[in-house]
């Protein structure tokens, strides 16, 4: 929910993920090749955890379909950081008529591995092995955007672990999360 004070920040949100959107359309138009697993894996071969990332921020990989089931984005990536955005949505509530967990979940989820993603070296691949999340504050229809900031804590060989949380535009936390991943070779 924005407020006077909250203005700014949520323009500034919302300008931010347009251009996102906008620069993926662009570059994922101009793609001639279909989309597949092995198209995928072959633009990704020999790059950085962080180049992938960047590809898909800006639309030269098509992004995972989760993101446009559940209406989330990729909208910021940097060395060790994922930041997606999301709108709660009346198709994301619960019984009760606030947002479900799993929406929660699956944001927070998306930071806190795509975060760890940005430190792989070429060749190395992650999966989650544990989440655990603390939601402090129900959304609503009125909620407006919420930001999920996921941050690398350890990057080692086997095993790196993350932190994230969900705000709204006024900082407001709304759900936190930390992450531990097991990183192995890629196939």
């Amino acid at each position: 929910m924005s407020t006077p004070d909250t203005l700014p920040t949520l323009q500034k949100w919302m300008q931010q993920l347009d251009a996102v959107l906008q620069r993926q359309e662009a570059n994922l138009a101009a793609q001639t090749a279909a989309y597949s697993p092995a198209e995928k894996a072959r633009q990704s071969a020999g790059k950085t955890g962080l180049e992938v990332m960047t590809l898909l921020l800006e639309g030269h990989l098509r992004p995972p379909g989760i993101s446009e089931a559940l209406d989330f984005y990729l909208v910021e990536v940097g060395d060790g950081l994922a930041v997606f955005q999301g709108t709660p949505d009346l198709k994301h509530f619960n019984p009760l008529g606030t947002v479900h967990g799993g929406w929660y979940a699956t944001l927070l989820d998306s930071a806190l591995g795509c975060s760890i993603h940005t430190k792989l070296p070429p060749g190395k691949a992650y999966t989650t092995s544990q989440i655990n999340m603390n939601i402090v504050r129900a959304a609503n229809a009125q909620t407006g955007p919420l930001r999920a900031i996921g941050t690398v804590v350890h990057m080692g060989r086997q095993v790196a672990t993350s932190e994230a949380k969900l705000v709204d535009s006024a900082d407001k936390l709304y759900a936190h999360a930390t992450s531990t991943c097991f990183v192995f070779d890629a196939r």
